[in-house]
C-alpha cells in the first residue's frame, strides 16, 4: 500500500525570496535599446517563427487564427498573418502591416476581418500589448465550451492564476467592431482569455511572450480536460498558487519559455526569415 505524505509549504518569508526566473544569473535577456528597423525585424522574426510552431503544434484550423504584433515606429499599426495562408506556409516577406483602420499599409493579401476587429480592440484598449495570439486549438476551443476559468492544478496552469479572464458570451463569427469591444473588455488587464464556445487569446510584451502563454494555455486545457474525465482534479492551494504565478507567470518567464522553442523551429526552418 502506498503511503501519501503530505509536506508543509516553504514559510513565507522563503517564499518572498525566492525568484528563480530572472534575468541578470547567465540566462539570455530580451535585446533593448534597437533602433525601429532593427526591432520591427526582430518582431517580424519572431511573428513568422510563432506561426509556424503554432502550424507544427496543430493549432491551425482553416482559415481561423491570427497572431498580431504591434509596429515599433506606429504603435496604431500592427504585423498579422495574410487572410487564407497556412500557418505552416508563412514567411517575415508575407506578413501584412494593418492601419488602425483595417487597411493594408504594407504586403500583399487580404486581412481577416475577425482578426482585424479583435486584435485592434485589443491593442486600443492595452497599450502595454505589443502582440496578442489567437486560435482555434483543440482542447482551448474545447475547453471554452464549458465557461469556467482554469483551475490551478499543476504547475503551468498557475502561470494564469488570477491572470486570466473568461468571456462568458459568444457573439458569432468576430468580424464586426462590437465583438472585438466586448473580447477585449473582458481580457481587462489579464494576460489570457477564455472566449466561450470560441477559443483561446493571449497577449503579451513581446511576440514570443504572447505565443508561449497560448501554447501553455492550450495545453493546460489539456490537462484540465484529461484530469477531470478521470477524477476530481485537486487544486494548489491559493498561497501557493499565488508564488507559483509569480515565479512562472512573469512577462519575462514567458518569454523565456518561448526561447528553447524558438531555437528549434529556426533551425528546423529557416526558411520563414525570407
Amino acid at each position: 500500500m502506498t503511503e501519501t505524505v503530505s509536506t508543509p509549504a516553504a514559510p513565507a518569508e522563503q517564499r518572498g525570496q525566492a525568484n528563480i526566473i530572472k534575468p541578470g544569473i547567465g540566462l539570455p535577456a530580451p535585446a533593448e535599446n534597437l533602433s525601429s528597423a532593427e526591432e520591427r525585424l526582430l518582431r517580424k522574426r519572431e511573428l513568422a517563427a510563432a506561426f509556424r510552431l503554432f502550424g507544427k503544434f496543430g493549432f491551425g484550423e482553416g482559415i481561423a487564427g491570427h497572431v498580431t504584433v504591434r509596429d515599433p515606429e506606429y504603435p496604431d499599426h500592427f504585423w498579422v498573418n495574410p487572410f487564407v495562408m497556412s500557418f505552416h506556409h508563412i514567411k517575415v516577406s508575407d506578413l501584412l502591416l494593418v492601419n488602425q483602420k483595417g487597411e493594408v499599409v504594407e504586403g500583399r493579401g487580404q486581412v481577416n476581418l475577425a482578426g482585424f476587429y479583435i486584435h485592434s480592440e485589443v491593442h486600443e484598449a492595452r497599450p502595454d500589448v505589443v502582440a496578442a495570439a489567437h486560435a482555434h486549438s483543440l482542447h482551448g476551443k474545447a475547453f471554452a465550451s464549458l465557461g469556467v476559468p482554469l483551475d490551478p492544478i499543476t504547475q503551468d496552469a498557475a502561470a494564469f492564476y488570477r491572470d486570466h479572464a473568461v468571456y462568458d458570451y459568444y457573439g458569432g463569427p468576430a468580424g464586426y467592431r462590437e465583438e472585438g469591444r466586448r473580447i477585449a473588455a473582458a481580457l481587462g488587464g489579464h494576460k489570457a482569455a477564455i472566449l466561450q464556445n470560441h477559443g483561446l487569446i493571449t497577449v503579451g510584451h513581446s511576440v514570443g511572450e504572447a505565443a508561449w502563454w497560448f501554447i501553455t494555455m492550450e495545453r493546460s486545457c489539456q490537462a484540465q480536460l484529461l484530469a477531470m474525465a478521470a477524477g476530481k482534479p485537486i487544486s494548489i492551494d491559493h498561497e501557493t498558487a499565488e508564488f507559483a504565478q509569480r515565479e512562472v507567470g512573469t512577462p519575462y518567464a514567458g518569454w523565456l519559455s518561448f526561447r528553447p522553442l524558438w531555437e528549434q523551429i529556426i533551425r528546423e526552418q529557416p526558411d520563414l526569415f525570407d
